[in-house]
């Protein structure tokens, strides 16, 4: 049907870098508000960025804003999430999620791992 595939998570020193990436395939990407979500374990999973359709309205959560950038390439399908100045608390698992629940209920990724060492 449809799926989405996180990658680009691993293990980075603190104050270090990660580019994450999700690529949706087979759905009509251009056409869905994205996210990008995090959980570590023990630990409700929280929203970190949205971008919307047009890629013009964007929102971040207040831990990660002027540090993380939400971008996405609709000709690649592809959401894109830069982790700059990255943090031990930061260490978690990043999940993809397309904000429609009406066209693509429940659409998320299985998540890449990021961990952030002191």
């Amino acid at each position: 049907q449809v799926q989405l595939v996180e990658s680009g998570g691993g293990l980075v020193q603190e104050g270090g870098s990660l580019r994450l990436s999700c690529v949706a395939f087979g759905t009509m990407f251009s056409v869905s508000k994205m996210a990008w979500y995090r959980q570590s374990p023990g630990n409700q999973r929280e929203l970190v960025a949205t971008i919307d359709n047009s890629g013009r309205f964007i929102d971040y959560a207040d831990f990660v804003k002027n540090r993380f950038i939400i971008a996405r390439d609709d000709r690649k399908a592809t959401l894109y999430l830069q982790m700059n100045n990255l943090k031990p608390e930061d260490s978690a698992k990043y999940y993809c999620h397309v904000e429609d629940d009406f066209r693509f209920p429940h659409l998320w990724g299985p998540g890449t791992q990021v961990t952030v060492s002191t």
